[in-house]
């Protein structure tokens, strides 16, 4: 088999174009994303990921955000609404976990349903009071215990429900007081605190198979966003320990300047295995899968043992895991 490109992307709308087709078919990505603009009912969702699929001939995952609260792409009536992430876990104390264990097979079996077996879940960013909205209330706790026990059991739930866990924002987003759609974060906390508090976290949660970076700047450390920092990498893959595929967080943003080409290369360069672009646009995909290429060996090696991790969609008590979840639930009201 021929490597996969090193990309994960996004088509623009809820059926392919037969430029798309023909443009996913060269480019061969190792895998693809879905927003709220490609989801219209069940089976165009189904049809959109077989199509996906056939573009590349071969079983590619198909990733989605789906957290709770405002980041999730699926809402009734394709899936349940859930609450935000930190409002429903610091109301639970220490039912937290076992709730979000059942929260995310529940939530796997609805992405299965439909052809999705990627969730870009769970946050393992530490929460601050300051820490920008746009983040906060999507993360699990404001210590790093209660993040690793909580995201462990979001990790474990997706994958109970045959569905890839995506760990992110590596190394730690949670200093962030920027929104990095739109700014580029500078964190100007020393290094112990990271350590000791945002990058332990993720050391506990390192044998998880795929990992996301975050674009921000660790003052301490480097000048350059996390994405792009040789030494960040360096850090998230000796340090931390983590050898799982890692792919950028959304290429898009606008944390990071400069061209596509750019952005792209500079990533990968720095050592990272995938380049995530999520909006679609062929201008911008183009050159990103140029400078991008195929996955080095290590990286084709991460890819393949992640994808070896996933599992059949298993036949779930849904209607157990619902009434142990509301069980748990309604002993905050």
């Amino acid at each position: 088999m021929s490597p996969f490109g090193a990309t994960i992307l996004g088509c623009l709308g809820p059926r392919l174009t037969a430029q798309e087709r023909g443009f996913f078919a060269t480019a061969n990505p190792f895998g693809f994303i879905l927003f709220n603009r490609n989801l219209e009912d069940t089976e165009q969702i189904r049809a959109l990921c077989a199509d996906l699929r056939d573009c590349v001939g071969r079983d590619a995952p198909i990733f989605i955000d789906q957290e709770g609260g405002r980041v999730q792409r699926l809402r009734p009536p394709l899936a349940r609404e859930w609450s935000a992430p930190l409002d429903l876990c610091q109301a639970l104390g220490p039912s937290a976990s076992r709730a979000m264990y059942l929260r995310y097979q529940i939530i796997a079996s609805e992405l299965r349903g439909l052809g999705i077996d990627g969730n870009c879940a769970p946050l393992v960013d530490v929460a601050r009071p300051d820490t920008h909205p746009v983040l906060r209330n999507r993360c699990y706790g404001e210590d790093t215990d209660t993040v690793v026990k909580i995201a462990r059991a979001v990790a474990d739930g997706c994958m109970r429900g045959g569905v890839l866990p995506v760990i992110k924002h590596m190394p730690g987003h949670g200093l962030g007081t920027l929104d990095s759609h739109h700014e580029l974060p500078h964190v100007s906390a020393p290094r112990d605190i990271l350590d000791t508090v945002d990058f332990a976290a993720f050391a506990a949660l390192a044998d998880q198979p795929l990992g996301m970076t975050g674009h921000l700047v660790f003052q301490a450390i480097d000048d350059r966003p996390a994405t792009i920092s040789p030494v960040i990498i360096d850090l998230i893959r000796s340090q931390i320990g983590f050898d799982g595929l890692l792919m950028t967080d959304d290429l898009s943003m606008k944390a990071l300047g400069g061209s596509f080409h750019a952005r792209a290369r500079a990533a990968i360069s720095a050592g990272c295995d995938v380049i995530l672009h999520c909006n679609g646009d062929m201008n911008e995909m183009r050159p990103v899968v140029e400078a991008a290429g195929t996955l080095s060996e290590r990286g084709q090696i991460r890819a393949q043992r992640a994808l070896n991790l996933r599992k059949p969609a298993p036949t779930l008590d849904i209607d157990a895991l619902e009434d142990e979840f509301q069980g748990l639930v309604s002993q905050t009201a």
